[in-house]
């Protein structure tokens, strides 16, 4: 039985990047090959459109961060960070929300924003969250959010963003995500434009990232761990284009740990073996670790993530796909990652990207 303690390393504090690169495809990016074993470390990631042929096609989550953190005050006077994550219910006066909450709200507790006559009422502690109705807010409150709120960038972040558009994808459409999907940051027009002249497909779809991708995982039994739903959809079109391209031997190139799951949570096994991408809206909580088949996704391209996190479990199972997965220390993708930290490779968020082919 695999154990949290199997997904942990030592990071150096000085890997953790704290800003991003300038320009973005200037940040390195590693070339894992799991058929050969081997460890490209000499590619940044502008080259991206060198490895890749017209072959490939590549698929991204256009989901756009909202400013959802914010500072209110208590009735008692004391500050509180409120992290808006998701709505659950809308009314025609009042918005109810999913929240997190520093410190933690108990019900009956209310927190009141400046500058607005916005206010939140904690109705339910939900362990890691809290269920909040929303009030006194003009027009809706993700209205409010872009007045008073600001980019909840990860805690390990500790520099203020002085350029918000810095942790958005040139990509990001559709609002919804409390935090970016941010193996996507790397790209550029330019490298939009080289990928078009050789005539590589990009599809999009939406995952609105939420407590499913970043909530820690605190049981030492991986499998007890309960991964939260965040809303996603595949349009029928997207859809229907990708399974073509597999069916003419394409190879999906996820952009992302969310991209990956969506196209997993909507790959459907036919009676004739064939894989599929059903199109669809909903709901997932798709939670992949070692041993899984990936159904759908070829190769993939990503961050370096946080010890014992669910996105390195999600790529010690793609990097290890087909063998027998013990430790991520003496996986393929676990010699990677001390070969980046050798090499100095930029961690985390802001940090370097790799290729899982």
């Amino acid at each position: 039985m695999l154990t949290l303690s199997d997904f942990d390393y030592v990071l150096p504090q000085d890997r953790i990047a704290q800003t991003p690169a300038h320009p973005r495809d200037h940040s390195r990016l590693m070339v894992v090959n799991r058929k050969h074993e081997t460890i490209d470390t000499t590619n940044h990631f502008y080259d991206l459109p060198s490895l890749l042929t017209k072959n490939d096609v590549l698929v991204v989550n256009n989901s756009k961060t909202l400013p959802m953190r914010t500072y209110g005050t208590r009735q008692s006077g004391g500050k509180t960070e409120v992290l808006f994550v998701k709505r659950l219910e809308l009314h025609s006066e009042k918005e109810v929300w999913e929240v997190m909450t520093s410190p933690g709200l108990k019900p009956g507790q209310e927190v009141h924003f400046q500058n607005t006559q916005m206010h939140i009422v904690c109705t339910e502690d939900l362990g890691y969250t809290r269920k909040v109705d929303v009030v006194d807010y003009e027009g809706s409150v993700i209205e409010v959010l872009h007045k008073i709120g600001e980019l909840p960038t990860p805690h390990y972040i500790r520099k203020h963003l002085d350029h918000p558009e810095e942790y958005q994808t040139i990509y990001a459409k559709p609002e919804g995500s409390s935090a970016t999907p941010t193996a996507g940051l790397h790209f550029t027009q330019s490298i939009f434009d080289e990928l078009s002249k050789k005539g590589i497909p990009i599809i999009e779809l939406t995952l609105h990232v939420g407590l499913g991708t970043f909530l820690p995982v605190k049981t030492e039994d991986i499998q007890k761990h309960h991964m939260h739903s965040e809303w996603f959809t595949l349009s029928k079109k997207n859809a229907e284009q990708l399974n073509q391209y597999k069916a003419e031997g394409c190879r999906i190139v996820a952009v992302g740990t969310t991209t990956t799951r969506i196209l997993e949570t909507c790959a459907i096994v036919r009676h004739d073996k064939k894989d599929v991408l059903t199109p669809q809206t909903g709901e997932t909580s798709l939670y992949l670790y070692p041993p899984y088949t990936f159904k759908c996704v070829d190769a993939l391209i990503t961050n370096f993530h946080l010890p014992k996190s669910t996105l390195l479990m999600l790529v010690s199972a793609f990097s290890e796909q087909g063998k027998i997965f013990h430790t991520f220390k003496e996986s393929l993708i676990g010699k990677a990652y001390q070969q980046a930290i050798k090499e100095n490779f930029r961690f985390f968020s802001f940090g370097d990207a790799m290729v899982i082919e």
